[in-house]
Formats: structure tokens, sequence, C-alpha cells
């Protein structure tokens, strides 16, 4: 079960990095980061397929497109000086403790 949320953690990691090479990428005019951004996508999708056969399709999804959206906020901030509200961290936030919620309360179900 480790190696799952491994994999699915992995899955995360390369959609997050997708997305943050979506800007770079300028209308996909430059060459490398559309490659690296396509590997990237190519790579999360691959990890998910291990993934969706070990936990059930609505908690991977939750759990990825949650984290993901948590994580390319976060970065969209850092890197990329988009602002956040108040309303926006504290919504961001509650997606991380609904993800927790529906991880911890699934397992008891596989």
């Amino acid at each position: 079960m480790i190696k799952t949320y491994i994999f699915l953690t992995c899955a995360i990691f390369f959609e997050v990095a997708g997305t943050m090479l979506l800007p770079v990428t300028q209308n996909f005019t430059k060459l490398t980061p559309t490659l690296i951004l396509a590997i990237c996508y190519l790579s999360a999708f691959y990890l998910l397929t291990f993934v969706v056969n070990k936990l059930p399709i609505a908690i991977v999804y939750a759990t990825w497109s949650g984290l993901g959206i948590f994580t390319i906020a976060i970065l969209g901030y850092i890197f990329f000086k988009q602002s956040l509200s108040w309303q926006a961290i504290l919504g961001l936030f509650l997606i991380v403790i609904g993800v927790i919620l529906v991880n911890a309360y699934s397992s008891k179900l596989i």
C-alpha cells in the first residue's frame, strides 16, 4: 500500500511540474518546455494507471486533483507572483483537510 501512495505522490509531482510549465511554453511555441511538459503529463498518467488498480478511482482522483490544486496555487504564488486572498488560502487548506479525511476513512473500506 505504501508503494501505491508513493506512485500517487510521484504522479501528483509530475502533474504539478507539467502544469507549472504551461506558461513557460508560451502557447507551445517553445520546444524544450513543451517536450518536458508532455513527458511530465505522460509520466503522471502512467503512474496513475498503477494507482487505480489498487485504490478506488474516486479516492485517487480526489487526492490527485486536490493536492495538485493546492500545490499549484502555492507555487503560482511563489514563482509567478500570483496573489491569493485569505479566502483562497482558507479554501486551499480545506481542500487538504478534505483529502486527508477522504484517505483516512476510505482505507477502512479497501
